[in-house]
Protein backbone atom coordinates (compact mmCIF):
# COMPACT_ATOMS: atom_id res chain seq x y z
CA UNK A 1 0.00 0.00 0.00
CA UNK A 2 1.57 3.26 -1.27
CA UNK A 3 1.15 6.18 1.75
CA UNK A 4 1.05 9.49 -0.32
CA UNK A 5 -0.04 11.97 2.45
CA UNK A 6 3.51 13.68 2.48
CA UNK A 7 3.98 14.08 -1.39
CA UNK A 8 -0.11 14.98 -1.66
CA UNK A 9 0.88 18.41 0.93
CA UNK A 10 4.00 18.71 -0.88
CA UNK A 11 2.07 18.87 -4.21
CA UNK A 12 -0.53 21.07 -3.00
CA UNK A 13 1.14 23.98 -1.67
CA UNK A 14 3.38 23.85 -4.73
CA UNK A 15 0.63 24.28 -6.48
CA UNK A 16 -1.11 26.74 -4.57
CA UNK A 17 1.68 29.10 -4.59
CA UNK A 18 1.81 28.55 -8.76
CA UNK A 19 -1.60 27.93 -10.43
CA UNK A 20 -2.79 30.77 -12.49
CA UNK A 21 -2.02 28.75 -15.48
CA UNK A 22 -0.63 25.56 -16.80
CA UNK A 23 2.83 25.08 -18.70
CA UNK A 24 2.85 22.31 -20.95
CA UNK A 25 2.89 23.43 -24.40
CA UNK A 26 -0.44 23.14 -25.99
CA UNK A 27 -1.20 20.27 -28.25
CA UNK A 28 -2.52 21.03 -32.20
CA UNK A 29 -3.74 18.83 -35.02
CA UNK A 30 -2.67 18.93 -38.40
CA UNK A 31 -4.77 16.44 -40.65
CA UNK A 32 -4.67 13.02 -39.01
CA UNK A 33 -1.78 13.81 -36.25
CA UNK A 34 -1.43 15.77 -33.08
CA UNK A 35 2.00 17.69 -32.71
CA UNK A 36 3.11 19.29 -29.87
CA UNK A 37 4.40 22.92 -31.36
CA UNK A 38 7.91 22.11 -31.81
CA UNK A 39 6.10 19.67 -34.24
CA UNK A 40 7.33 16.38 -32.58
CA UNK A 41 4.23 13.88 -32.77
CA UNK A 42 2.10 13.50 -30.31
CA UNK A 43 0.84 10.05 -28.82
CA UNK A 44 -1.81 9.85 -25.73
CA UNK A 45 -1.29 7.10 -23.07
CA UNK A 46 -4.10 8.10 -21.27
CA UNK A 47 -6.17 7.04 -18.40
CA UNK A 48 -9.68 7.67 -17.96
CA UNK A 49 -10.37 9.27 -14.75
CA UNK A 50 -13.38 9.74 -13.03
CA UNK A 51 -15.84 8.02 -10.01
CA UNK A 52 -19.05 7.07 -9.94
CA UNK A 53 -19.88 8.57 -13.78
CA UNK A 54 -22.34 5.81 -15.78
CA UNK A 55 -20.89 6.37 -19.16
CA UNK A 56 -22.50 4.20 -21.42
CA UNK A 57 -25.77 5.70 -21.14
CA UNK A 58 -27.33 3.38 -18.54
CA UNK A 59 -29.63 4.55 -16.31
CA UNK A 60 -29.12 7.35 -13.34
CA UNK A 61 -31.33 9.03 -11.53
CA UNK A 62 -32.54 12.24 -12.63
CA UNK A 63 -30.92 14.65 -9.20
CA UNK A 64 -26.99 12.36 -9.93
CA UNK A 65 -24.32 14.23 -8.27
CA UNK A 66 -21.05 13.56 -9.24
CA UNK A 67 -17.70 14.72 -7.93
CA UNK A 68 -15.28 16.68 -10.49
CA UNK A 69 -12.02 15.40 -11.02
CA UNK A 70 -10.53 18.16 -11.35
CA UNK A 71 -11.79 20.34 -8.48
CA UNK A 72 -11.61 17.87 -6.19
CA UNK A 73 -8.09 18.47 -4.85
CA UNK A 74 -7.92 15.77 -2.71
CA UNK A 75 -7.88 13.58 -4.75
CA UNK A 76 -5.57 15.31 -7.40
CA UNK A 77 -3.09 15.35 -4.56
CA UNK A 78 -3.43 11.70 -3.75
CA UNK A 79 -3.69 10.09 -7.61
CA UNK A 80 -1.09 12.40 -9.77
CA UNK A 81 1.78 11.24 -8.70
CA UNK A 82 0.23 7.51 -9.60
CA UNK A 83 -0.77 8.17 -12.72
CA UNK A 84 2.64 9.93 -13.08
CA UNK A 85 4.13 6.81 -12.26
CA UNK A 86 2.07 4.67 -14.80
CA UNK A 87 3.59 6.62 -17.55
CA UNK A 88 0.25 8.77 -18.12
CA UNK A 89 0.51 11.96 -20.18
CA UNK A 90 -3.03 11.95 -20.64
CA UNK A 91 -6.31 12.17 -18.66
CA UNK A 92 -10.29 12.19 -19.96
CA UNK A 93 -12.77 13.50 -17.58
CA UNK A 94 -16.53 13.04 -18.05
CA UNK A 95 -18.04 15.66 -16.16
CA UNK A 96 -16.81 18.82 -15.03
CA UNK A 97 -18.61 21.48 -13.13
CA UNK A 98 -17.82 24.94 -14.67
CA UNK A 99 -18.90 26.91 -11.34
CA UNK A 100 -16.03 25.38 -9.43
CA UNK A 101 -11.82 26.14 -9.05
CA UNK A 102 -9.60 23.91 -11.28
CA UNK A 103 -6.82 25.97 -10.71
CA UNK A 104 -4.89 23.47 -8.24
CA UNK A 105 -5.34 20.36 -9.98
CA UNK A 106 -4.73 21.28 -13.29
CA UNK A 107 -1.31 22.96 -12.06
CA UNK A 108 -0.62 19.23 -10.87
CA UNK A 109 -1.23 17.60 -13.84
CA UNK A 110 0.84 20.35 -15.90
CA UNK A 111 4.28 19.94 -13.75
CA UNK A 112 3.45 15.74 -14.49
CA UNK A 113 3.34 16.53 -17.62
CA UNK A 114 -0.36 15.66 -17.80
CA UNK A 115 -2.90 16.83 -20.66
CA UNK A 116 -6.76 16.62 -20.39
CA UNK A 117 -9.68 15.89 -22.64
CA UNK A 118 -13.12 16.62 -20.82
CA UNK A 119 -16.51 15.89 -22.03
CA UNK A 120 -18.91 18.81 -22.61
CA UNK A 121 -21.91 17.14 -20.64
CA UNK A 122 -22.76 16.03 -17.39
CA UNK A 123 -25.06 13.27 -16.32
CA UNK A 124 -28.41 15.67 -16.07
CA UNK A 125 -27.22 17.75 -19.08
CA UNK A 126 -26.34 15.95 -22.13
CA UNK A 127 -27.95 14.95 -25.44
CA UNK A 128 -30.51 11.71 -24.84
CA UNK A 129 -30.34 9.31 -27.35
CA UNK A 130 -34.24 8.50 -26.77
CA UNK A 131 -35.60 12.24 -27.46
CA UNK A 132 -32.62 14.00 -28.67
CA UNK A 133 -32.48 17.95 -28.83
CA UNK A 134 -29.92 20.97 -28.74
CA UNK A 135 -31.24 23.60 -27.00
CA UNK A 136 -30.05 26.95 -25.12
CA UNK A 137 -29.51 24.96 -21.59
CA UNK A 138 -27.25 22.49 -23.71
CA UNK A 139 -25.40 25.34 -25.63
CA UNK A 140 -24.96 27.35 -21.65
CA UNK A 141 -23.50 24.19 -20.03
CA UNK A 142 -21.16 23.30 -23.02
CA UNK A 143 -19.58 26.44 -23.44
CA UNK A 144 -19.11 27.35 -19.78
CA UNK A 145 -17.37 23.97 -19.36
CA UNK A 146 -15.26 25.37 -22.70
CA UNK A 147 -14.45 28.61 -21.25
CA UNK A 148 -13.44 27.44 -18.06
CA UNK A 149 -10.84 25.00 -18.89
CA UNK A 150 -9.67 26.87 -22.09
CA UNK A 151 -7.27 29.15 -19.83
CA UNK A 152 -5.78 25.93 -19.14
CA UNK A 153 -2.63 25.18 -22.12
CA UNK A 154 -2.48 21.39 -20.94
CA UNK A 155 -6.51 21.15 -21.90
CA UNK A 156 -6.38 19.77 -25.43
CA UNK A 157 -10.13 19.68 -26.64
CA UNK A 158 -14.01 18.27 -25.60
CA UNK A 159 -16.00 15.51 -26.57
CA UNK A 160 -19.12 17.01 -27.81
CA UNK A 161 -20.94 13.34 -26.75
CA UNK A 162 -20.07 9.96 -25.70
CA UNK A 163 -21.80 7.13 -27.28
CA UNK A 164 -25.13 8.62 -28.29
CA UNK A 165 -25.59 7.26 -31.08
CA UNK A 166 -24.94 3.72 -29.78
CA UNK A 167 -26.93 1.35 -31.93
CA UNK A 168 -29.23 1.70 -35.41
CA UNK A 169 -32.36 2.66 -33.07
CA UNK A 170 -30.69 6.13 -31.98
CA UNK A 171 -28.76 7.36 -35.29
CA UNK A 172 -31.24 10.71 -35.82
CA UNK A 173 -29.43 11.78 -32.10
CA UNK A 174 -26.26 12.24 -34.18
CA UNK A 175 -27.60 15.50 -36.07
CA UNK A 176 -27.77 17.18 -32.56
CA UNK A 177 -24.14 15.98 -31.42
CA UNK A 178 -23.43 16.92 -34.57
CA UNK A 179 -24.94 20.18 -33.91
CA UNK A 180 -22.95 20.86 -30.73
CA UNK A 181 -20.04 20.11 -32.25
CA UNK A 182 -20.23 23.44 -34.63
CA UNK A 183 -21.58 25.56 -31.85
CA UNK A 184 -18.51 24.22 -29.40
CA UNK A 185 -16.31 25.00 -32.55
CA UNK A 186 -17.81 28.16 -33.41
CA UNK A 187 -17.37 29.03 -29.67
CA UNK A 188 -13.99 28.57 -29.70
CA UNK A 189 -13.10 30.24 -32.38
CA UNK A 190 -15.19 33.72 -31.32
CA UNK A 191 -13.90 33.35 -27.76
CA UNK A 192 -10.11 33.75 -29.76
CA UNK A 193 -8.14 31.94 -27.33
CA UNK A 194 -5.28 32.12 -29.41
CA UNK A 195 -4.38 28.46 -29.57
CA UNK A 196 -6.08 25.56 -30.87
CA UNK A 197 -8.73 23.53 -28.89
CA UNK A 198 -10.50 20.28 -30.30
CA UNK A 199 -13.51 19.50 -30.44
CA UNK A 200 -14.65 15.48 -31.06
CA UNK A 201 -16.85 12.77 -30.51
CA UNK A 202 -16.37 9.23 -28.75
CA UNK A 203 -17.84 6.51 -30.44
CA UNK A 204 -18.93 3.04 -29.70
CA UNK A 205 -17.75 -0.56 -30.86
CA UNK A 206 -21.47 -1.22 -32.69
CA UNK A 207 -20.76 -3.19 -35.66
CA UNK A 208 -24.30 -1.38 -37.76
CA UNK A 209 -23.06 2.13 -37.19
CA UNK A 210 -19.43 2.58 -36.38
CA UNK A 211 -18.97 3.38 -40.14
CA UNK A 212 -21.54 5.90 -40.90
CA UNK A 213 -21.11 7.42 -37.10
CA UNK A 214 -17.18 7.76 -38.40
CA UNK A 215 -18.25 9.18 -41.63
CA UNK A 216 -21.20 11.71 -40.54
CA UNK A 217 -19.35 13.27 -38.11
CA UNK A 218 -16.32 13.61 -40.87
CA UNK A 219 -18.37 14.75 -43.60
CA UNK A 220 -19.64 17.74 -45.18
CA UNK A 221 -18.49 21.27 -44.06
CA UNK A 222 -15.38 21.57 -41.76
CA UNK A 223 -16.69 24.31 -39.49
CA UNK A 224 -19.54 21.39 -38.20
CA UNK A 225 -17.53 18.64 -38.32
CA UNK A 226 -15.46 17.00 -35.51
CA UNK A 227 -11.76 17.93 -34.81
CA UNK A 228 -10.67 14.59 -33.53
CA UNK A 229 -12.13 11.18 -33.42
CA UNK A 230 -12.44 9.16 -30.33
CA UNK A 231 -12.92 5.15 -30.52
CA UNK A 232 -14.29 3.00 -27.26
CA UNK A 233 -12.88 -0.13 -27.81
CA UNK A 234 -12.58 -3.39 -25.99
CA UNK A 235 -11.88 -5.99 -29.03
CA UNK A 236 -8.57 -7.17 -27.30
CA UNK A 237 -9.23 -9.68 -24.61
CA UNK A 238 -6.48 -11.43 -22.58
CA UNK A 239 -4.11 -12.63 -24.92
CA UNK A 240 -4.63 -12.51 -28.36
CA UNK A 241 -2.72 -10.41 -31.11
CA UNK A 242 -3.41 -7.07 -33.82
CA UNK A 243 -5.18 -9.59 -36.19
CA UNK A 244 -7.22 -11.73 -34.14
CA UNK A 245 -8.58 -8.84 -31.72
CA UNK A 246 -10.20 -6.89 -34.50
CA UNK A 247 -7.79 -4.37 -34.17
CA UNK A 248 -6.07 -4.84 -37.74
CA UNK A 249 -9.78 -4.30 -39.19
CA UNK A 250 -10.38 -1.28 -37.28
CA UNK A 251 -6.88 -0.07 -38.22
CA UNK A 252 -7.52 -0.31 -42.16
CA UNK A 253 -11.11 1.19 -41.70
CA UNK A 254 -9.09 4.49 -40.07
CA UNK A 255 -6.08 4.56 -42.16
CA UNK A 256 -7.28 7.40 -44.30
CA UNK A 257 -9.22 9.41 -41.90
CA UNK A 258 -8.74 12.93 -42.10
CA UNK A 259 -8.70 14.20 -38.50
CA UNK A 260 -6.62 12.70 -35.66
CA UNK A 261 -8.53 9.06 -34.21
CA UNK A 262 -7.70 7.45 -30.65
CA UNK A 263 -9.11 5.11 -28.58
CA UNK A 264 -11.17 6.89 -26.18
CA UNK A 265 -11.90 4.21 -23.84
CA UNK A 266 -9.92 0.82 -24.15
CA UNK A 267 -8.86 -1.92 -21.70
CA UNK A 268 -11.23 -5.54 -21.78
CA UNK A 269 -11.84 -6.68 -18.74
CA UNK A 270 -13.82 -10.02 -19.83
CA UNK A 271 -10.15 -12.29 -19.28
CA UNK A 272 -10.22 -11.86 -14.83
CA UNK A 273 -11.42 -8.48 -14.30
CA UNK A 274 -9.83 -5.51 -14.18
CA UNK A 275 -7.00 -6.38 -11.79
CA UNK A 276 -5.68 -9.03 -14.13
CA UNK A 277 -5.58 -7.09 -17.61
CA UNK A 278 -2.70 -7.69 -19.44
CA UNK A 279 -2.57 -5.23 -21.54
CA UNK A 280 -0.91 -6.47 -24.46
CA UNK A 281 -2.82 -4.38 -26.89
CA UNK A 282 -1.01 -1.00 -25.31
CA UNK A 283 2.35 -2.08 -26.76
CA UNK A 284 0.73 -3.29 -29.96
CA UNK A 285 -1.09 0.43 -30.30
CA UNK A 286 2.21 2.30 -29.91
CA UNK A 287 3.91 -0.03 -32.51
CA UNK A 288 4.67 0.44 -35.92
CA UNK A 289 1.66 -1.73 -36.66
CA UNK A 290 -0.53 1.35 -35.64
CA UNK A 291 0.73 4.26 -34.93
CA UNK A 292 0.19 5.80 -38.34
CA UNK A 293 -3.41 5.67 -37.58
CA UNK A 294 -3.66 5.63 -34.14
CA UNK A 295 -2.53 8.47 -31.87
CA UNK A 296 -2.53 6.68 -28.81
CA UNK A 297 -5.19 5.67 -26.88
CA UNK A 298 -6.99 6.04 -23.01
CA UNK A 299 -7.97 3.22 -20.71
CA UNK A 300 -10.58 2.85 -18.98
CA UNK A 301 -10.47 3.36 -15.65
CA UNK A 302 -8.67 4.68 -13.10
CA UNK A 303 -10.93 3.90 -10.20
CA UNK A 304 -11.63 0.25 -9.12
CA UNK A 305 -15.52 0.80 -9.05
CA UNK A 306 -18.67 -2.34 -9.45
CA UNK A 307 -18.35 -2.74 -13.15
CA UNK A 308 -14.48 -4.10 -12.71
CA UNK A 309 -12.27 -1.68 -14.69
CA UNK A 310 -10.29 -0.34 -12.12
CA UNK A 311 -6.48 0.03 -12.13
CA UNK A 312 -6.13 1.09 -8.39
CA UNK A 313 -8.36 0.50 -4.99
CA UNK A 314 -8.29 3.53 -2.99
CA UNK A 315 -9.18 3.70 0.55
CA UNK A 316 -8.95 6.98 2.24
CA UNK A 317 -5.95 8.67 1.11
CA UNK A 318 -4.42 5.60 0.27
CA UNK A 319 -3.57 3.82 -3.44
CA UNK A 320 -3.21 0.61 -4.07
CA UNK A 321 -2.13 -0.15 -7.60
CA UNK A 322 -3.54 -3.72 -9.12
CA UNK A 323 -1.69 -6.20 -11.55
CA UNK A 324 -3.20 -4.39 -14.22
CA UNK A 325 -1.78 -1.35 -13.08
CA UNK A 326 1.79 -2.74 -13.08
CA UNK A 327 0.80 -4.40 -16.68
CA UNK A 328 0.36 -1.21 -18.08
CA UNK A 329 2.73 0.90 -16.69
CA UNK A 330 4.92 -2.13 -17.76
CA UNK A 331 4.03 -1.94 -21.28
CA UNK A 332 3.86 2.25 -21.48
CA UNK A 333 7.61 1.72 -19.91
CA UNK A 334 8.46 -0.74 -22.76
CA UNK A 335 6.85 1.47 -25.85
CA UNK A 336 8.83 4.43 -24.96
CA UNK A 337 8.24 7.06 -28.14
CA UNK A 338 7.15 5.02 -31.37
CA UNK A 339 9.58 5.11 -33.69
CA UNK A 340 9.58 6.60 -37.16
CA UNK A 341 6.98 9.47 -36.03
CA UNK A 342 6.53 12.19 -38.21
CA UNK A 343 7.89 15.81 -37.95
CA UNK A 344 4.88 18.30 -38.53
CA UNK A 345 6.85 20.21 -40.70
CA UNK A 346 7.57 17.56 -43.14
CA UNK A 347 4.14 16.35 -43.24
CA UNK A 348 1.56 17.86 -45.64
CA UNK A 349 -1.89 15.87 -45.27
CA UNK A 350 -3.43 14.43 -48.16
CA UNK A 351 -6.44 12.29 -46.43
CA UNK A 352 -9.93 13.82 -47.06
CA UNK A 353 -13.07 13.73 -45.34
CA UNK A 354 -15.48 11.04 -46.01
CA UNK A 355 -18.56 11.40 -47.59
CA UNK A 356 -21.89 11.81 -45.78
CA UNK A 357 -23.77 8.68 -45.18
CA UNK A 358 -27.82 8.42 -47.17
CA UNK A 359 -30.69 7.63 -45.14
CA UNK A 360 -31.57 4.60 -44.61
CA UNK A 361 -34.38 2.18 -42.92
CA UNK A 362 -33.81 -0.75 -45.17
CA UNK A 363 -31.19 -3.64 -45.00
CA UNK A 364 -28.43 -3.99 -42.67
CA UNK A 365 -27.54 -0.45 -42.12
CA UNK A 366 -30.28 1.82 -40.79
CA UNK A 367 -29.05 5.24 -41.33
CA UNK A 368 -32.24 8.40 -40.25
CA UNK A 369 -29.44 11.77 -40.00
CA UNK A 370 -29.64 13.61 -43.06
CA UNK A 371 -26.19 15.62 -43.48
CA UNK A 372 -27.50 18.80 -44.01
CA UNK A 373 -29.39 21.09 -42.36
CA UNK A 374 -28.24 20.24 -39.08
CA UNK A 375 -30.48 21.58 -35.52
CA UNK A 376 -30.35 25.54 -35.45
CA UNK A 377 -28.19 26.79 -33.20
CA UNK A 378 -29.41 27.50 -30.16
CA UNK A 379 -29.92 31.65 -30.18
CA UNK A 380 -31.06 33.05 -26.61
CA UNK A 381 -32.29 36.73 -28.69
CA UNK A 382 -34.44 34.86 -30.84
CA UNK A 383 -35.77 32.91 -27.89
CA UNK A 384 -36.40 35.27 -25.66
CA UNK A 385 -37.89 38.07 -28.71
CA UNK A 386 -40.26 34.82 -29.09
CA UNK A 387 -41.09 34.50 -25.35
CA UNK A 388 -41.68 37.93 -24.89
CA UNK A 389 -43.97 38.77 -27.74
CA UNK A 390 -46.31 35.64 -26.66
CA UNK A 391 -49.90 36.44 -25.66
CA UNK A 392 -50.47 32.91 -24.24
CA UNK A 393 -47.72 31.54 -21.56
CA UNK A 394 -46.84 29.06 -19.42
CA UNK A 395 -48.01 30.21 -15.34
CA UNK A 396 -45.07 30.36 -13.36
CA UNK A 397 -46.36 27.76 -11.65
CA UNK A 398 -45.35 25.44 -14.63
CA UNK A 399 -42.29 27.30 -15.86
CA UNK A 400 -40.18 26.03 -12.60
CA UNK A 401 -41.40 22.46 -12.46
CA UNK A 402 -39.97 20.27 -15.30
CA UNK A 403 -42.39 17.63 -14.82
CA UNK A 404 -45.64 19.78 -15.27
CA UNK A 405 -43.47 21.27 -18.53
CA UNK A 406 -43.35 17.93 -19.61
CA UNK A 407 -46.71 16.81 -18.91
CA UNK A 408 -48.76 19.73 -20.77
CA UNK A 409 -46.31 19.91 -23.53
CA UNK A 410 -47.83 16.00 -24.03
CA UNK A 411 -51.51 17.85 -23.90
CA UNK A 412 -50.95 20.66 -26.32
CA UNK A 413 -48.92 18.80 -28.85
CA UNK A 414 -51.70 16.16 -28.99
CA UNK A 415 -54.10 18.77 -30.19
CA UNK A 416 -54.95 19.61 -33.65
CA UNK A 417 -52.71 16.96 -35.33
CA UNK A 418 -49.85 18.77 -33.53
CA UNK A 419 -50.43 21.64 -35.78
CA UNK A 420 -49.55 24.40 -32.49
CA UNK A 421 -46.18 22.50 -32.61
CA UNK A 422 -44.67 22.72 -35.55
CA UNK A 423 -42.36 25.87 -34.72
CA UNK A 424 -40.60 23.50 -32.29
CA UNK A 425 -40.34 20.23 -34.50
CA UNK A 426 -37.24 18.46 -34.80
CA UNK A 427 -36.85 15.71 -37.55
CA UNK A 428 -33.39 14.76 -38.43
CA UNK A 429 -34.32 11.92 -40.76
CA UNK A 430 -35.39 14.83 -42.87
CA UNK A 431 -33.78 17.93 -41.71
CA UNK A 432 -37.11 19.88 -40.80
CA UNK A 433 -36.44 21.41 -37.74
CA UNK A 434 -38.81 24.32 -36.31
CA UNK A 435 -37.12 27.99 -35.68
CA UNK A 436 -37.89 27.23 -31.75
CA UNK A 437 -36.23 23.95 -31.25
CA UNK A 438 -33.64 25.13 -30.01
CA UNK A 439 -35.32 27.11 -27.25
CA UNK A 440 -35.51 26.16 -23.83
CA UNK A 441 -38.14 24.03 -22.45
CA UNK A 442 -40.23 26.32 -20.84
CA UNK A 443 -39.68 28.70 -24.03
CA UNK A 444 -40.98 25.91 -26.86
CA UNK A 445 -44.03 25.20 -24.60
CA UNK A 446 -44.90 28.86 -24.63
CA UNK A 447 -44.40 28.93 -28.21
CA UNK A 448 -46.67 25.98 -28.44
CA UNK A 449 -49.46 27.22 -25.74
CA UNK A 450 -49.48 30.63 -27.96
CA UNK A 451 -49.91 28.81 -31.25
CA UNK A 452 -52.91 26.71 -30.35
CA UNK A 453 -54.38 30.05 -28.84
CA UNK A 454 -53.78 31.72 -32.40
CA UNK A 455 -55.16 28.64 -33.91
CA UNK A 456 -58.53 28.90 -31.61
CA UNK A 457 -58.94 32.82 -32.73
CA UNK A 458 -58.48 33.30 -29.21
CA UNK A 459 -61.18 31.92 -27.95
CA UNK A 460 -61.41 33.10 -24.09
CA UNK A 461 -61.33 28.94 -22.80
CA UNK A 462 -57.66 28.43 -25.45
CA UNK A 463 -55.10 29.84 -22.81
CA UNK A 464 -56.13 28.17 -19.62
CA UNK A 465 -55.60 24.21 -19.70
CA UNK A 466 -56.76 23.97 -15.74
CA UNK A 467 -54.90 27.13 -14.94
CA UNK A 468 -51.87 26.23 -16.33
CA UNK A 469 -51.48 28.73 -19.10
CA UNK A 470 -52.40 32.20 -18.71
CA UNK A 471 -52.70 35.53 -20.66
CA UNK A 472 -50.51 38.12 -20.62
CA UNK A 473 -52.17 41.03 -21.84
CA UNK A 474 -48.66 43.44 -21.79
CA UNK A 475 -47.01 40.63 -23.65
CA UNK A 476 -44.00 43.29 -25.55
CA UNK A 477 -41.12 42.40 -27.46
CA UNK A 478 -38.37 45.17 -27.98
CA UNK A 479 -38.72 46.89 -31.53
CA UNK A 480 -35.88 45.10 -32.81
CA UNK A 481 -37.54 41.76 -32.63
CA UNK A 482 -39.18 42.12 -35.53
CA UNK A 483 -36.03 41.77 -37.74
CA UNK A 484 -34.76 39.16 -35.51
CA UNK A 485 -37.62 36.38 -35.60
CA UNK A 486 -38.20 37.62 -39.43
CA UNK A 487 -34.23 36.96 -39.63
CA UNK A 488 -34.17 33.75 -38.01
CA UNK A 489 -37.54 32.67 -40.03
CA UNK A 490 -35.68 33.24 -43.16
CA UNK A 491 -32.47 31.36 -41.66
CA UNK A 492 -34.22 28.37 -41.14
CA UNK A 493 -36.38 28.33 -44.66
CA UNK A 494 -32.22 28.81 -46.65
CA UNK A 495 -31.03 25.30 -43.98
CA UNK A 496 -34.08 23.54 -44.91
CA UNK A 497 -33.58 24.37 -48.79
CA UNK A 498 -36.97 26.38 -48.54
CA UNK A 499 -39.27 24.32 -46.57
CA UNK A 500 -38.72 26.71 -43.70
CA UNK A 501 -39.10 25.79 -40.02
CA UNK A 502 -42.83 26.17 -40.24
CA UNK A 503 -43.36 23.53 -42.50
CA UNK A 504 -46.86 21.82 -41.54
CA UNK A 505 -47.22 17.91 -40.93
CA UNK A 506 -49.27 16.17 -39.44
CA UNK A 507 -48.78 13.83 -36.23
CA UNK A 508 -49.29 10.71 -38.51
CA UNK A 509 -46.48 11.66 -41.03
CA UNK A 510 -43.94 11.41 -38.47
CA UNK A 511 -43.47 14.85 -36.94
CA UNK A 512 -41.32 15.20 -34.02
CA UNK A 513 -41.18 17.67 -31.35
CA UNK A 514 -38.49 19.74 -29.51
CA UNK A 515 -37.34 19.29 -25.68
CA UNK A 516 -40.81 17.90 -24.73
CA UNK A 517 -41.11 14.87 -26.21
CA UNK A 518 -37.72 14.51 -23.70
CA UNK A 519 -39.30 15.84 -21.04
CA UNK A 520 -42.15 13.55 -21.30
CA UNK A 521 -39.67 10.40 -21.58
CA UNK A 522 -38.43 11.78 -18.21
CA UNK A 523 -41.64 12.05 -17.22
CA UNK A 524 -42.27 8.33 -17.74
CA UNK A 525 -38.84 7.51 -16.36
CA UNK A 526 -39.31 9.24 -13.31
CA UNK A 527 -41.82 6.83 -12.42
CA UNK A 528 -39.92 3.69 -12.25
CA UNK A 529 -36.52 6.22 -10.84
CA UNK A 530 -34.26 7.11 -13.92
CA UNK A 531 -33.86 8.09 -17.05
CA UNK A 532 -31.50 6.78 -19.85
CA UNK A 533 -28.94 9.59 -19.90
CA UNK A 534 -25.71 9.18 -22.73
CA UNK A 535 -23.33 11.35 -21.88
Amino acid sequence: MVSLRNGAKALTALALVNNAVAELPSIVAKGQYFFYPNGSQFFMKGVAYQQGIQVDGAPVALDHKYTDPLADTTSCTRDVPVLKKAGTNTIRVYAVDPEKDHSVCMKLLDDAGIYVVADLSSPAESIDRENPSWTLDHFERYTKVIDELAKYSNVIGFFAGNEVANNASYTRSAAFVKAAVRDSKKFIKDQNYGRWLGVGYANNDDPETRDNLASYFNCGNPEDSVDFWGFNIYEWCGESTFKESGYEERTKEFKEFSVPAFFAEYGCNTQGGGKNRLFQDTGVLYSDQMNKVWSGGIVYGYFQEENDYGLVDIKGNSVTPNKGYSNLASQISASSFPTNTIKSAAYSPTNTPRACPAVSTQGTEVWEAVASPLPPSPDAEVCDCMFNGLRCKPSSKVLNNATAIGELFQVVCGLIDGKACTGIQHEASTGDYGVYSGCTPGQQLAHALDEYYQLQKQASDACDFGGQAVLDTKATAASKCSDVLSSASASASAAAGGKGGEDKKDAASGLRFGEFAMIGYVVAAMAVGGAMIAL
